[in-house]
């Protein structure tokens, strides 16, 4: 469990995203912001996790428990959408890596064009490969790792550690810790869509939480201080850079940084348009919708928004509202699971219609009025009320508060059909895998 999510944080994105706090902030400040967000952001991505492996649930599966079989869709919506931005973003970044090896090859450049080729691509192995590169995605995390290791080399034997703490914090920018602290927890917030997939294959509970935990934050923590350390680095030596831009990175250590962006973008994107096919899927058990259909249309709007390069400009933004959309549904999860369930989901939690957690004709009201208020309160906390400590955490706590209010009243029906299901259990959870 530690290798599988070392590897799948150990991702270009990541890395890009420490190059937004600098000079915003300055680099002793930016660096405890990562560390105190990846730390916060993995129990929430831990305790979902968990889930996952007492159930043998994906994540999108295990929303069913709280918002109900149809009031599922909310979230399961919600993942889509956030999937289909991290595919464009993905795309974007791998076609700009390859533009920069072509132009400085041949001299031609269009970055549009290259995106667009690099998502058909992700596409046709979404399809026809996405095993092998699940496979293959280990091995280019090696090669990011030394990469790394070339990259921190060279960054502080040209400049000695206490040169970075000195770069001035430019407070025009508008940029805070708190923003950074947000913009960390977002990231770990984006990666907990997964954790259940990910974690229902552990062995046992301890092994899920340690080594996801472990794995996470070691590669976050390292991926983002990478690249701000990269981007400090060049600003040391007198040089502009734009935040999330890989050719300023590779400009500086070299275009096989540009290859190995482009290899690790690929792994991950095909996992990500993989992943979003089925989440469209799995919505209901019975559905009739098949995979290649359901591919291919996906497959297509993620080619066609690959072309919207104005995106990385707004990554911050995007990131914004992968926190208004899923620390809501994450609080209720976590609240419902643990303690309203009293961390029990039976196999009714499989019925498209009917059954333990029916509700009101398959939407539990009280959990979409919860993700309502929430996502609403992170929102004017971000743009309206800024908050001196961010958005993300008061959200969860208002989401997680509120929902075990309104729910409170129903723990005892569903411990007394805990209580009949008990002999059944298939694991600790309630469900078998």
């Amino acid at each position: 469990m530690f290798m599988i999510w070392l590897a799948a944080n150990l991702v270009v994105t990541t890395m890009l995203t420490g190059t937004l706090f600098v000079p915003g902030i300055d680099y002793g400040t930016a660096a405890l912001m990562i560390a105190a967000g990846t730390v916060i952001g993995t129990i929430v991505l831990v305790l979902i996790g968990n889930i996952g492996t007492r159930t043998g649930l994906a994540t999108m599966a295990v929303t069913r428990g709280a918002f109900g079989a149809k009031g599922s869709f909310l979230p399961v919506a919600a993942n889509v959408i956030i999937l289909m931005g991290w595919s464009w973003v993905q795309a974007m970044l791998a076609g700009i890596s390859v533009n920069y090896v072509v132009e400085q090859t041949t001299g031609f450049s269009n970055p549009v064009l290259f995106s667009v080729l690099c998502q058909a691509l992700v596409v046709g192995l979404a399809i026809l490969g996405h095993e092998g590169i699940e496979k293959a995605e280990p091995w280019f995390a090696l090669l990011i790792l030394v990469v790394m290791a070339y990259i921190f080399v060279t960054a502080f034997i040209g400049h000695a550690p206490s040169e970075y703490l000195t770069i001035p914090a430019d407070e025009s920018l508008g940029f805070t810790p708190v923003l950074a602290l947000d913009i960390v927890i977002a990231t770990a917030i984006s990666w907990t869509v997964l954790s259940a997939d990910l974690n229902r294959l552990a062995g046992s509970q301890r092994a899920g939480i340690v080594g996801s935990g472990l794995g996470y934050i070691t590669s976050t923590v390292l991926a983002m201080l990478l690249g701000l350390t990269a981007f400090s680095f060049i600003l040391l030596d007198g040089g502009a850079a734009e935040p999330f831009d890989p050719t300023a990175l590779a400009d500086r250590f070299g275009w096989p940084l540009a290859i190995v962006i482009f290899l690790s973008v690929m792994a991950t994107n095909t996992m990500v348009v993989y992943g979003m096919v089925n989440s469209v899927i799995g919505a209901r058990k019975q559905s009739r919708l098949r995979f290649l259909p359901v591919a291919l249309v996906l497959g297509a709007i993620s080619i066609i928004g690959s072309t919207w390069l104005a995106l990385l400009d707004q990554y911050t933004a995007f990131l914004t509202v992968i926190g208004a959309f899923f620390v809501p549904v994450f609080a209720i999860v976590i609240a419902d699971y643990y303690i309203v369930k009293r961390g029990f989901y039976s196999k009714d939690i499989l019925r498209d219609e009917g059954g333990m957690y029916a509700y009101v004709r398959g939407v539990n009201w009280a959990a979409v009025i919860v993700w309502i208020v929430g996502a609403f309160a992170s929102y004017l906390l971000t743009y309206v009320w800024a908050s001196p400590v961010g958005a993300t955490i008061p959200s969860f706590v208002i989401s997680f508060l509120l929902y075990l209010a309104l729910s409170w009243s129903t723990r005892h029906r569903f411990a007394e059909a805990a209580l009949r299901d008990a002999p059944s259990r298939g694991s600790v959870g309630g469900l078998s895998g």
